[in-house]
């Protein structure tokens, strides 16, 4: 394969902290690359630093000439005034400006000859297809609103369309998923993994990952290393490497107790050995040092007690305006329930939990909540820290110690070190966090209150992959209740024992099982209903053979084959009966032969008919 990007020896730090150091890696044509590591490596500075958007220290960055390039920003800026036309078609290119121009007479219902030969002499009918083939498929539908009034995840759609217009060579991914819908994140998936664009991205969705990359690079403290697969041929082979890795120091280390032995000798008993069997010893030294921590959060802290009467949901009714979120809406929460909420985004998902806890009023209705239920919510749009505050300061505001029994509690500094933050990140500004380590500090802030129902409103979103999977075996042992709104659909399969599929006009849908699982469901229910549709649309002038009834299932052509040998035996047995009757045999009990004449002739009469039944459609 072609290289089409070359990195090498690459730096960047901020102040005196150092991102990335001496970075070398390239990208040839056609990979689809994952880069996975921890919270606060620079991901999302490496990507800003490859395409340009900022500077690095030192090292060389080679683009193959002629390069088209796509960015997708993890956080997307648009102008609150410009139009949604004018967000996609932004690329400052002829094309874009020819294809706008004739969009906007179009809409506009003015005369477009002229910009229908504009459109020919720049052959940009291609380009028009699949400006409006993205837009629909992404559900954008009216290209003239106005960017400032979209949610975040209709802009993060507007972003994608933006950036796949443009029909980039080789395209860098920010956590693509963001924000997303699950159906928008499918179909971004789907397109991605058939799609010959060359791709670079950072993203923490694991089925993003398994589903459309076949490279994954992990970026660590010691370097960048590879792997020609997809996310579990990644998670195997990094497995083996850090097994190779321990079994090697652990080798070193044995050498190294007869080198140390060596080194400690006389001065004068070593003065005449080769001074390569000294620097050997250093560099002995070092190799045995290089033993790997593994850095988890450790969330090993406890839920306080809850009840059995958890919350009933009493004919709860909510709309804005023509749109309905809840109508008479009846549950009753049951103890230790973990549900996960998934729906299109702007149906209600994160109104339902703020009604939930008091924040949002219903419009009739109401919520009857247990005495013991103490809630800990983690929402999408996070938390205003105060950025001139220090970490471990935000963590004492909310407790000095953080009691969970007798034998459980934490300190602020003891309890911030479990989520990964050291005594010298303690002592941090807000301000210098990045937007991972602030979401990390802020799910500290959620736990530390003790909470035995959690609330997690898009909780994947900045929490790189390590975090989420301690996350995940938190949720599974947690002793409380749980309700968690996201798209990230590994998380909900692990975390999840049922849905509420909120489908729509106050519609909501409880399905026992994770989302794989209603996922299958529902891919079910479809083919149903297009068989049915199908049949429906046959003419029903030729009533004859629809589907051929006259031919055989297998599982019938199985029961015909049965039923030949079996009619075969009973003949056979009936004969033998005949002949005692006749004389021929000698029977001890002629009353029990008589008895069982009778039983084989009615079954046989039976499998003759059976057999000419599907003998007849065979």
């Amino acid at each position: 394969m072609d290289s089409i990007l070359q990195i090498e020896n690459l730096t960047k730090s901020f102040g005196d902290r150092i991102l990335f150091a001496n970075l070398s890696f390239g990208v040839s044509e056609g990979e689809k690359i994952g880069i996975i590591a921890k919270n606060g490596s620079g991901k999302s500075t490496l990507m800003s630093v490859l395409t340009g958007h900022e500077q690095y220290d030192s090292g060389k960055i080679t683009f193959r000439n002629d390069l088209r390039i796509g960015y997708l920003e993890q956080v997307p800026v648009f102008n609150p005034e410009s139009s949604v036309i004018d967000a996609c078609l932004d690329n400052n290119d002829e094309v874009s400006a020819i294809l706008k121009e004739y969009e906007r007479a179009a809409m506009a219902g003015t005369d477009i000859s002229n910009h229908i030969r504009k459109m020919d002499a720049a052959n940009a009918w291609d380009y028009e297809d699949r400006f409006k083939q993205i837009l629909s498929q992404l559900g954008i539908d009216d290209v003239n609103q106005p960017m400032g009034e979209l949610s975040g995840g209709q802009q993060k759609r507007v972003a994608i369309a933006r950036v796949l217009i443009s029909n980039p060579d080789l395209l860098f991914l920010d956590e693509p998923t963001n924000h997303l819908d699950i159906a928008t994140v499918e179909w971004l998936e789907n397109y991605l993994s058939r799609s010959r664009i060359t791709l670079l991205m950072v993203t923490h969705d694991r089925y993003f990952l398994d589903n459309v990359c076949n490279k994954i690079m992990e970026i660590d403290i010691d370097g960048v290393y590879p792997y020609k697969g997809n996310y579990d041929y990644y998670l195997e082979k990094r497995a083996e490497r850090l097994e190779q890795q321990q079994s090697e120091v652990a080798k070193a280390n044995n050498l190294l107790r007869k080198e140390l032995d060596w080194m400690r000798r006389q001065p004068q008993a070593r003065a005449g050995k080769a001074k390569y069997r000294i620097d050997a010893f250093y560099e002995l030294k070092k190799k045995a040092s290089n033993v790997r921590r593994e850095e988890n959060v450790k969330l090993n802290v406890q839920s306080g007690y809850i009840g059995n009467k958890i919350f009933e949901a009493h004919e709860v009714s909510k709309r804005y305006g023509d749109k309905v979120i809840l109508d008479d809406f009846e549950y009753i929460f049951a103890r230790f329930d973990k549900v996960g909420i998934v729906g299109e985004n702007g149906v209600g998902k994160s109104t339902f939990v703020k009604m939930l806890q008091g924040m949002v009023k219903p419009d009739s209705g109401h919520f009857d909540v247990g005495d013991t239920v103490k809630f800990g919510y983690y929402g999408q749009e996070g938390i205003e820290f105060n950025n001139e505050m220090k970490v471990i300061d935000v963590a004492r505001e909310i407790a000095e110690v953080v009691y969970f029994d007798e034998k459980n509690h934490y300190t602020a500094a003891q309890f911030l070190n479990l989520f990964l933050f050291s005594p010298a990140d303690q002592q941090k500004y807000v301000y210098k966090l990045s937007g991972g380590e602030k979401r990390r500090l802020y799910l500290a802030t959620v736990l530390m209150r003790k909470p035995n129902f959690l609330i997690l409103d898009e909780p994947t979103n900045d929490l790189d992959i390590v975090t989420l999977e301690v996350l995940e075996d938190y949720i599974e042992k947690f002793k409380g209740c749980v309700i968690i709104i996201s798209h990230d659909r590994f998380f909900m399969d692990r975390c999840i024992n049922h849905l509420f599929v909120f489908e729509g006009n106050g519609v909501v849908k409880d399905f026992p099982g994770n989302y794989s699982e209603y996922r299958e469901w529902r891919k079910e229910m479809e083919r149903e209903k297009a068989q049915v549709q199908k049949a429906s649309e046959q003419p029903k002038s030729k009533p004859t053979r629809e589907r051929n009834n006259n031919r055989l299932t297998f599982k019938e052509r199985k029961e015909l084959e049965q039923l030949t040998a079996e009619i075969d035996a009973l003949t056979e047995e009936k004969k033998h009966l005949e002949a005692v009757f006749s004389g021929e045999e000698q029977t001890e009990d002629f009353d029990a032969a008589s008895k069982r004449y009778n039983e084989v002739k009615d079954i046989l009469d039976e499998k003759e008919m059976r057999w000419l039944e599907l003998s007849e459609k065979e």
